[in-house]
């Protein structure tokens, strides 16, 4: 267990104990191999029974030691199924990454509340939520870390993703007020805001518009991300920003926001 007060900068990830969401596919299934290729025991949640149970069998096929639970991070029942197999396997966990999300493109003015509320659930409350319940698992870890997946559009919105936006940004402040809090507990928290990846999150989402312009600039493979989002981990990092245009974005709106405003207006 971590000494309260004294969160480590470096970390093994090799015979640690992880839980990632949303491990079906996209970022969540390449986290999810990376730690196991690692030597983590790996614990995966996704919704969908076939995919998970498809992703364990062939990390045990490679000599891994994976696990799926299919579950919904926005049931209550779920999450405490989730969070009890830990304790009964484990006694504890080590790493946490929230993973699972969704999401809504379009004009708000031709949105509903359902959108919102869908997006909400999923991306910012089943977080919340899990993180919530795995708090007693985590403070008998070992150099314990929450990772959440967040975007970069939870540092800077842009049009016709408003829902999405809000949902992210509430992840980011979740994130930075949780991590103080935690400090006195010897857990930490990294927010790792990913900007375009090549995956099929896009077919899923709920409300889907016609494709923008910056969605059709180069996307980072989801191995990529998980790379680099656990070179993040090894590190002790508090924050990732990813891809290139994801960065610039963030730092162009903080030195001339307006002009930011008046770029995406017309994109």
């Amino acid at each position: 267990m971590t000494r309260a007060g004294a969160v480590s900068k470096r970390r093994d990830i090799k015979q640690r104990r992880a839980l990632v969401t949303g491990a079906s596919s996209g970022i969540g299934k390449a986290l999810a191999a990376a730690l196991a290729r690692a030597g983590a025991r790996v614990l995966m949640t996704a919704r969908s029974a076939d995919a998970i149970t498809s992703l364990e069998r062939a990390l045990r096929d490679a000599g891994q030691d994976a696990t799926a639970c299919p579950a919904d991070v926005t049931l209550p029942e779920d999450r405490r199924r989730v969070a009890g197999l830990v304790l009964e396997r484990w006694g504890g966990l080590d790493l946490l990454i929230n993973n699972a999300g969704v999401g809504a493109t379009g004009p708000f003015r031709t949105s509903d509340e359902s959108v919102l509320r869908t997006i909400m659930e999923v991306n910012f409350f089943g977080l919340v939520e899990t993180t919530r319940e795995c708090l007693p698992l985590l403070a008998a870890g070992q150099q314990p870390m929450i990772v959440n997946i967040s975007s970069v559009l939870g540092r800077r919105a842009i049009p016709n993703c408003t829902e999405y936006c809000a949902s992210k940004f509430a992840v980011t402040g979740f994130s930075e007020a949780l991590r103080s809090e935690l400090t006195r507990d010897g857990i930490d928290v990294l927010v790792v805001h990913a900007g375009l990846t090549d995956t099929s999150f896009r077919d899923h989402m709920i409300r889907r518009g016609p494709r923008r312009p910056w969605q059709n600039h180069r996307a980072m493979t989801p191995e990529t991300v998980a790379r680099k989002t656990l070179a993040a981990v090894r590190r002790g990092k508090h924050e990732l920003d990813l891809t290139f245009e994801g960065r610039w974005l963030i730092r162009l709106n903080k030195l001339v926001p307006r002009l930011v405003d008046w770029v995406l207006a017309k994109a």
